[in-house]
């Protein structure tokens, strides 16, 4: 008994202590709310733009760099993406457009980039996304590009071709299905709802765990969410995001077949950050239709020693058998060595866009 009292006296303290900590961290966030005020009125006044993507950038390295405890690296940046985000709220909000609804692994992607504080426009259509940007109704805009499984999303590549905005940065997304439902309770689930990409991707579980369970297909997994929370005999495929717009439980977590399963978005905007220590360069262009052209115009590239991280082609669309090919490398195009080689490789080409240069998004399994 004295040792119980004894431990129970020390965890008094401890709380004691933590409890003085917590206060001193909403009195610190407070000063720094008062501060990001005042750096308002100065870039009001000087008619300065409020985001700086470089600032936001520098702020998370220092984050890094100085963590020496044992707090989570990865949570502490989380943390203060979310006290950038809620600081930029109160100078002007940031508005993002991403590929709607609610609920969805872009809106999702969203959130982790730019934080909960932004003001978010979930729109209907990739084109809606680019629009919105276009005609100043957001600051930036968030689009699919690719997945490790399925491939390029091709709309996202063709809105580039007609469109003059740019890409300001990536962000990688780990894709993870669950399996919701009002009650969280496998045995009351007569129908699944969900994306049919996410139903594709999760099918060996759901033949294995709910064999003659009928499968339906919604618009998206935010939409099969919606529709299983309408229905206490129904459950959704969809993000963990899903789960708490929606208020549904979770049956079973991530029952997607292969556990590696990434997507790339993009950031798009009016203009591309300056250069950071590690950036890639985004271009396309258009070749004559010749024996080796492809070939001769990448060669610059080798030359310089400059990687190439990605490349696809996609039919021009405005001429029989003319392809358009989009590539990415590693390098930023303030890169004197990237410059040059895409001066020269502009030469073969019949035209040549640079669509950005922005910093390289580092993948989960580097870490």
């Amino acid at each position: 008994m004295p040792d119980m009292k004894k431990a129970q006296t020390s965890l008094g303290k401890l709380r004691d202590e933590i409890d003085k900590v917590d206060l001193d961290i909403i009195r610190l966030l407070n000063k720094r709310a008062d501060l990001a005020i005042d750096v308002a009125a100065v870039k009001r006044k000087a008619k300065l733009k409020f985001h700086s993507p470089e600032r936001e950038r520098e702020v998370l390295e220092k984050v890094s760099s100085c963590n020496k405890g044992p707090f989570p690296n990865d949570a502490l940046k989380f943390i203060f993406r979310e006290i950038i985000s809620a600081s930029l709220s109160l100078e002007e909000p940031l508005k993002v457009a991403y590929l709607g609804p609610e609920g969805t692994f872009t809106h999702l992607a969203a959130l982790r980039h730019f934080g909960s504080s932004a003001g978010y426009l979930p729109v209907q259509s990739i084109r809606a996304v680019f629009d919105a940007v276009e005609s100043d109704k957001a600051n930036y805009g968030l689009v699919p590009i690719e997945n490790s499984n399925e491939g390029i999303v091709s709309y996202t590549l063709d809105m580039f071709m007609d469109n003059e905005l740019k890409i300001s940065a990536e962000v990688l997304l780990e894709v993870t299905h669950h399996l919701l439902s009002l009650s969280g309770d496998i045995k009351k689930v007569k129908k699944i709802y969900s994306h049919p990409q996410a139903l594709a991707q999760c099918k060996r579980w759901i033949e294995t765990n709910m064999p003659g369970v009928p499968v339906l297909e919604a618009t998206s997994t935010a939409k099969a969410a919606e529709l299983a929370a309408k229905h206490a005999d129904s459950a959704a495929i969809a993000s963990e995001l899903s789960a708490r717009l929606y208020d549904l439980k979770f049956i079973e977590k991530r029952i997607e077949d292969n556990k590696h399963n990434m997507t790339r978005f993009l950031v798009i905007s009016r203009e591309f950050p300056k250069r950071t220590k590690k950036d890639k360069t985004s271009i396309m262009f258009s070749l004559q239709h010749k024996p080796g052209s492809l070939y001769d115009s990448l060669t610059p590239f080798e030359k310089a020693g400059i990687n190439l991280t990605k490349i696809e082609s996609r039919p021009s669309r405005r001429k029989a058998w003319e392809y358009i090919f989009f590539v990415d490398l590693e390098g930023h195009i303030d890169d004197e060595k990237v410059k040059k080689a895409i001066d020269k490789v502009k030469k073969s080409c019949l035209f040549l866009k640079h669509l950005g240069s922005y910093p390289s998004h580092e993948r989960p399994d580097s870490d």
